[in-house]
């Protein structure tokens, strides 16, 4: 009973509680050896951050050069409808980078904070790959394929390129992007400046630049931006995943606990997947 009283004199005084939510990564999966930002593996990090007691706001730390733009949605859609359904404001504090899904995760901040030497942007949809037929040639490989489905082989790596796929892929791209571009339209509305061939071109651009343009609001940091608005005596309380035993007694091995059953099976493809995935932080210098 004197220990609560002691709490209630201690604390009582202030229940500011802002909780800390970081979305470092790609999103989507992210190959064998490194888990990606999904909404499955992080709806229970943020489902609890929301529930904390007192919470007067939720900051994400964003640091993500993009990813599944489906995955990008969902967790946007997640922090708005909790946001909504709790009252809390939600603020976004970008790292390196918050381009591409990463901006799409930014976005469902109220409030969006860089240094200036962030990068941010790049709101396009791009579709990468690489193609084999011709080193098969080479080599001496002949591919069998066969198909119930007139477009079931569409894109296939190890067969030519038909001018028809491109044709359809672009049409997905396109709806992809009019989507994209939707959701910013939605959360930044009237604080966008700048012709839309140029918001929307999938360019990218420093912290200054991009307030210019009002995809930000503002330069700060995370910890002089809450204890400004919610006082000195706010508490920050960091909300992560929950790890397994095996991550905790063997973090340096950086492997999720699903995944480790994978270990060895498609290991060409998952080289050619961690080559694109070190290309999306390559493109921004990280």
């Amino acid at each position: 009973m004197i220990g609560r009283i002691f709490s209630i004199l201690r604390f009582g005084r202030t229940s500011r509680v802002v909780a800390i939510v970081r979305l470092d990564g790609i999103i989507g999966n992210a190959g064998a050896f490194r888990a990606g930002l999904t909404d499955d593996r992080l709806g229970p990090v943020i489902d609890r951050a929301f529930r904390i007691k007192g919470l007067k706001a939720l900051a994400l730390v964003i640091n993500s050069p993009g990813g599944s733009p489906v995955q990008s949605a969902l967790i946007h859609d997640r922090i708005r409808r909790l946001s909504n359904e709790k009252n809390v404001p939600v603020l976004a504090f970008v790292e390196d980078v918050a381009a591409s899904g990463g901006y799409w995760l930014a976005i469902s901040a109220d409030e969006i904070f860089v240094n200036c030497n962030s990068i941010v942007g790049s709101i396009g949809v791009i579709y990468s790959g690489f193609g084999f037929s011709r080193a098969m040639e080479k080599i001496g490989v002949e591919r069998r394929l066969y198909t119930a489905g007139q477009k079931k082989s569409m894109l296939d790596p190890f067969s030519p390129e038909h001018s028809e796929d491109i044709k359809k892929l672009t049409i997905i791209q396109n709806e992809m992007h009019q989507n994209f571009i939707n959701a910013v339209r939605g959360r930044r509305g009237q604080r966008l400046k700048g012709d839309n061939s140029e918001l929307f071109s999938g360019e990218f651009w420093l912290g200054k630049q991009a307030m210019e343009y009002g995809l930000v609001d503002s330069l700060g940091e995370l910890v002089s931006v809450l204890k400004e608005r919610f006082g000195d005596d706010v508490k920050m309380r960091k909300v992560a995943l929950r790890r397994s035993w095996f991550r905790r007694r063997f973090p340096m091995l950086g492997v999720s606990d699903i995944q480790l059953s994978e270990i060895g099976e498609n290991l060409a493809l998952n080289a050619l997947s961690a080559i694109e995935k070190r290309s999306l932080w390559g493109k921004y210098g990280l």
